[in-house]
């Protein structure tokens, strides 16, 4: 999902462009104190007030770089996808070596705890009615599961008539990463990311193509 809005016009608006190197870095800041904010109190319970404080400017002030509160959400949504993109490098990862990344992808997780608590937030608070964030996580939650079902399709070697076996893989590879945020945030010290995270995949694997990865435990 782009962090574009639109106008009543029809065309797209975003936030705007600033031209000083001061001023560029202002909107940067502005959007990681929004982040650390939107990450602790959720979308609805954030005040633009509250962010224009921590920041040292007025309401209007953050409005003249974000337009609206809801264009301020969808922006730090995009800073956050940014950072995973970079991670990725200019080749994506394809096959077992894409699962092996969400593995990797876990491992990372658990030293940013501020971006975790975001998408955990958020991602909940998103099906609520009208949450402006609704749509930037369906778009995620498809476009992801795209990317899985690829990635176990080319490492399984998958012919026609096991799409359903790999959309539940799918579905599983990813409801046990979004669940493990939500443990480790409550408990850090008790919940491996990564090594729950490997366990899954491998077992999954295994189910699908036990000739290629040996027989499912």
């Amino acid at each position: 999902m782009s962090n574009q809005s639109a106008g009543r016009s029809g065309k797209a608006v975003g936030p705007r462009t600033p031209r000083s190197a001061e001023a560029r870095q202002r909107q940067r800041d502005i959007l990681n104190i929004a982040m650390d904010t939107f990450a602790a109190r959720g979308y609805n319970n954030a005040s633009l007030a509250e962010i224009a404080d921590r920041a040292g400017l007025t309401q209007a002030g953050v409005l003249h770089y974000f337009r609206s509160k809801a264009l301020l959400l969808t922006s730090v949504l995009e800073l956050r996808d940014r950072s995973d993109i970079e991670q990725l490098g200019p080749d994506r990862p394809q096959g077992l070596a894409f699962l092996r990344h969400l593995v990797d992808t876990a491992t990372r997780n658990a030293e940013r705890e501020g971006i975790v608590r975001l998408y955990a937030v958020l991602s909940a608070e998103s099906v609520t009615d009208d949450h402006p964030a609704q749509d930037y996580f369906r778009g995620r939650y498809d476009g992801l599961r795209a990317l899985v079902a690829d990635a176990l399709r080319e490492a399984c070697g998958l012919t026609d008539g096991k799409e359903d076996r790999v959309e539940h893989a799918v579905d599983a590879i990813i409801a046990v990463m979004d669940g493990l945020q939500v443990q480790w945030l409550l408990s850090p010290d008790s919940v491996d990311m990564a090594a729950s995270t490997d366990l899954v995949v491998t077992a999954l694997l295994r189910t699908l193509a036990p000739d290629r990865f040996g027989p499912a435990d």
